[in-house]
């Protein structure tokens, strides 16, 4: 699919957030053009195959907005869309803020905490918007694989509002101003939970059942045997059906070490064998390149 095909895409982000939300319009059928600082994205240097990665299929340009912005003023003029992550407020001192759009144009703030509140101008990354937001709050002092702030709250949550936003386009003509707040986004995703949780922890370590087990060969299995349908079959393959009773008992540690005990026997190909075809919910904590090799 090309929905965005014909499209212009004038991106002035930085680092994750932004690039990876133009990458998601590129792959979407638009046209995609950075405008980079004198050097480049910083992330050219820090990352440069996170940077080619994020690149690949983009135009750039290279524009000293301090001392000429006219490139990017021209580009600006014919964008249907706009992606910037300055802090507030800069961007329209430079002179390519959502005021010198045009008017049907979308234009994409990606923030850490939005544009209203104490938070405003203050510094961060995606560990901080994290922490800001109480998503951390089980898993503490362990971070986070992926940066959820930066890519979900943030890029995807940018490319929802400014589809959105190119939907209502589709209908009255006009652009419009869509502001993304990293930290606010991120609250949103475990927001569900304030209401409190059916089991402590449910998701974050608090079932047995629920958890990463070690192999005997150091690798690791996602065990993830929530329903007790799921549950029975797995504690029958392991051939300990006395444990099905337990799923849900308060000795939850107890159980776990127990499993932790079983996982340990045999190295994770043998698991991922006896498991294979059977409704258990279990699998491998497999490295970025297998699995590309595995989902390509």
């Amino acid at each position: 699919m090309q929905p965005l095909r014909g499209l212009l895409v004038v991106d002035f982000t930085r680092y994750l957030p932004g690039p990876f939300a133009s990458r998601e319009l590129l792959e979407l059928g638009a046209r995609v053009v950075c405008v980079e600082p004198p050097g480049g994205d910083p992330l050219r240097a820090s990352a440069p195959a996170w940077h080619a990665t994020l690149s690949a299929g983009k135009e750039s340009v290279v524009v000293d907005l301090k001392e000429d912005a006219a490139p990017a003023l021209e580009l600006l003029g014919q964008a249907d869309v706009v992606l910037e992550s300055f802090r507030p407020g800069v961007a329209s001192r430079l002179g390519i803020g959502p005021e010198h759009a045009p008017a049907t144009a979308v234009y994409c703030s990606i923030t850490g905490f939005g544009l209203e509140g104490r938070h405003t101008q203050r510094a961060g990354h995606d560990l901080n918007y994290l922490g800001w937001a109480g998503v951390l709050e089980d898993t503490a002092p362990a971070w986070p694989p992926v940066q959820i702030a930066d890519l979900a709250a943030g890029a995807l949550g940018a490319v929802t509002k400014i589809l959105a936003a190119l939907f209502e386009r589709e209908k009255t003509g006009r652009g419009a101003h869509v502001v993304v707040s990293m930290t606010h986004g991120s609250h949103r995703l475990a927001a569900h939970r304030l209401g409190g949780d059916p089991t402590p922890r449910l998701l974050t370590g608090g079932l047995a059942c629920y958890r990463i087990y070690a192999t005997a060969d150091a690798r690791w299995l996602t065990v993830a045997a929530l329903e007790p349908v799921f549950w029975h079959r797995l504690v029958e393959l392991l051939e300990r059906p006395d444990l099905a009773e337990r799923q849900y008992t308060a000795e939850q540690e107890e159980l776990a070490a127990e499993l932790a005990a079983i996982f340990s026997e045999r190295p994770l190909a043998a698991w991922l064998e006896l498991f294979e075809g059977e409704d258990v919910c279990v699998g491998p904590v497999a490295t970025l390149a297998e699995a590309a090799d595995d989902l390509s």
